[in-house]
């Protein structure tokens, strides 16, 4: 088990510094962060001496190195754009972003699990038919179309929910939170639905295929002839075996939801770290991007991590394979 779990943890590590390394480079053809900070007055000599100040005129393997070497230390220097730390900056906005992918991972778990062993017990009523008919909506449809329709319907035709922004927030210690708030809670309906939505037809989908599955099973059959309850059946047996290859999906789709939230963020302009990131692509502020990167990275990696190890004590034969 240790030697199976210490090969993920230097996996992980791996994929950390190639995926630092492939943004890192990305960045260089992005575009020139010296041109936007200095104005149309600009002389060679003003040119050269930033350069000098931001480091960009060292090599491209000293400026990597010298910036997984801050990062390590929780340093990703100073905004190009704010002239702030970075590292404060997405302090200041991780919370948005950690607070939408909560609400909306929670959602898209348990609505997904629930619908898809519900239309996998009753896979041919009518209700059943009809949740799997509606789900390609979820599958089909790209996030920012459906964060738009739900802006049309429910903000400008019922007026019901705000269109964007997170509302008031209360401050916990540095920690901001809109769902101490009514129009904090309001301002995250819409969004956490649309960040939810894809993640939870995919989750039920794959819970309903999995059920039937196993419901077919001899072991099931087994359970039958002995007397047992359907209800019984349904969640002490075939629910337990199903959750093994969900799991894994579900972890995938964890990070996904953090990784993706920088398309809901700029439909319903949430003050997260996505909506930073875009606003430091569209001023080249390398700094944050960089950070941003590395820090979707290690939440995407670690929760991918953690999902391998809760698999290893799910199924005994990941155990048995690394002994």
């Amino acid at each position: 088990m240790l030697t199976f779990i210490l090969r993920r943890i230097g996996q992980s590590a791996l994929v950390l510094l190639i995926v630092g390394l492939v943004a890192f480079a990305m960045f260089r053809f992005v575009g020139d962060p010296v041109d936007n900070m200095l104005g149309q007055e600009r002389t060679l000599e003003d040119v050269e001496r930033l350069k000098e100040q931001l480091g960009l005129d060292r090599p491209f393997p000293v400026q990597y190195f010298k910036f997984l070497e801050e990062a390590v230390q929780g340093n990703f220097g100073v905004s190009y754009r704010q002239g702030r730390e970075v590292s404060e900056i997405l302090l200041e906005r991780a919370p948005a972003t950690l607070e939408l992918a909560a609400v909306s991972a929670i959602f898209a778990i348990l609505l997904g699990i629930a619908l898809g062993v519900y239309t996998a017990i009753r896979r041919d009523g009518f209700i059943a038919n009809f949740i799997m008919s509606t789900s390609l909506i979820g599958v089909s449809l790209p996030t920012f179309l459906i964060g738009i329709l739900l802006i049309y319907l429910f903000s400008v035709e019922l007026n019901w929910l705000p269109s964007f922004g997170r509302g008031d927030v209360v401050d916990l210690g540095g920690w901001t939170t809109g769902l101490l708030t009514a129009s904090g809670l309001k301002s995250l309906v819409l969004p956490s639905i649309t960040l939810g939505l894809y993640q939870m037809t995919l989750i039920m989908r794959l819970v309903r295929s999995e059920m039937l599955e196993v419901l077919r099973q001899d072991y099931i059959r087994f359970a039958r002839a002995r007397g047992l309850s359907d209800r019984v059946i349904h969640f002490r047996h075939a629910l337990k075996n199903t959750m093994v290859p969900v799991v894994t999906i579900i972890g995938l789709q964890l990070g996904a939801i953090i990784a993706f939230a920088i398309i809901t963020e700029t439909v319903f302009q949430w003050p997260g770290m996505g909506l930073l990131f875009i606003n430091a692509i569209q001023f080249v502020d390398i700094p944050v991007m960089a950070a941003y990167l590395m820090l979707i990275s290690v939440m995407f990696v670690g929760i991918n991590l953690l999902v391998d190890i809760l698999y290893a004590f799910i199924d005994p034969r990941l155990r048995v394979a690394g002994k």
